[in-house]
């Protein structure tokens, strides 16, 4: 046995018999890849995840399943994650949102105005660590605003 490998496997072991928390999350994020790489960590952690690769399919899967938490990409084709989020809150939604973007060159005005409207701002790469985290932030701010 290498120096280690015990405590990868009991991380593993402790991952795989991790209940479910029953909390649904979804993602919205047009890159197939990040999004399944973002589906499968969030799932080892015990979440359901619903995906949506478009901005307009993510307001339809709000609708229809009522998410925990919400991680959307900024940019994305057709309508980004800026108008998403202005859309959600239209509908009177509080359900809590992560916008991340990988845009390091924003107006610096976007993100407080994304902050208005209740989301929490993260930049990529987001490491998988970190994303568990945020979820983990997200659903406690949902618990303090009564969502």
């Amino acid at each position: 046995m290498l120096v280690g490998e015990g405590a990868l496997a009991r991380n593993w072991i402790q991952r795989m018999t991790k209940l479910s928390t029953g909390q649904h999350i979804l993602i919205i994020e047009h890159d197939e890849v990040m999004t399944a790489t973002y589906a499968r960590t969030l799932r080892l952690e015990g979440y359901q995840v619903q995906t949506a690769l478009s901005a307009e399919e993510g307001l339809r899967e709000v609708e229809s399943s009522h998410p925990d938490a919400i991680i959307v990409d900024f940019h994305m084709p057709g309508m980004d994650g800026f108008e998403f989020l202005r859309r959600l809150r239209a509908l009177d939604d509080t359900t809590p949102v992560a916008v991340v973007t990988g845009d390091y060159f924003l107006d610096e005005t976007i993100p407080a105005q994304l902050r208005e409207l209740g989301a929490e701002v993260r930049f990529k790469p987001l490491w998988l660590e970190d994303l568990a985290t945020l979820v983990q932030c997200l659903l406690t701010s949902g618990r303090t605003r009564g969502t």
